[in-house]
């Protein structure tokens, strides 16, 4: 299932995982999590939970994301699609973009550093997953 040289298997099974791992990441910092926000969580979760469209948008973005990964990823060139190599992409794509955008940000909204760590820790952890799931599918 391969377009282009982009395996599309590989995309939505590091969606899936990296989807998977988010939840459990902001179900164990989810406490940390909004009191970095200052806010409560029934004004955060109205139910006790996040709402499903909500649910459903974090997929649809970690889709897209790892859609994009696996595209800067296959331009390394032929045979170049390996494990080390998606994880390297990940990891320097992270830095470069997300990291600098989460970091502007929560900067000029004044929000805590602690916030950061725990939404920049997330993003690190998501993408090193599709990085290293989309290389290893080659």
């Amino acid at each position: 299932m391969q377009h282009a040289g982009i395996n599309y298997l590989s995309v939505v099974v590091a969606a899936v995982v990296a989807w998977v791992a988010g939840a459990l990441y902001y179900g164990v910092l989810s406490q940390s999590w909004i009191a970095a926000l200052g806010k409560s969580k029934e004004t955060l979760m109205p139910n006790g939970r996040p709402t499903t469209p909500t649910f459903i948008l974090s997929f649809v973005c970690e889709l897209v994301m790892a859609f994009a990964l696996a595209g800067a990823v296959g331009h390394l060139g032929p045979g170049q699609v390996t494990l080390q190599n998606g994880l390297i992409s990940a990891l320097i794509l992270w830095g470069g973009f997300i990291l600098t955008t989460f970091a502007a940000s929560y900067a000029y909204a004044h929000n805590q550093t602690k916030l950061l760590a725990i939404d920049a820790g997330h993003w690190l952890i998501v993408m090193a997953i599709m990085g290293v799931i989309i290389g290893a599918f080659g």
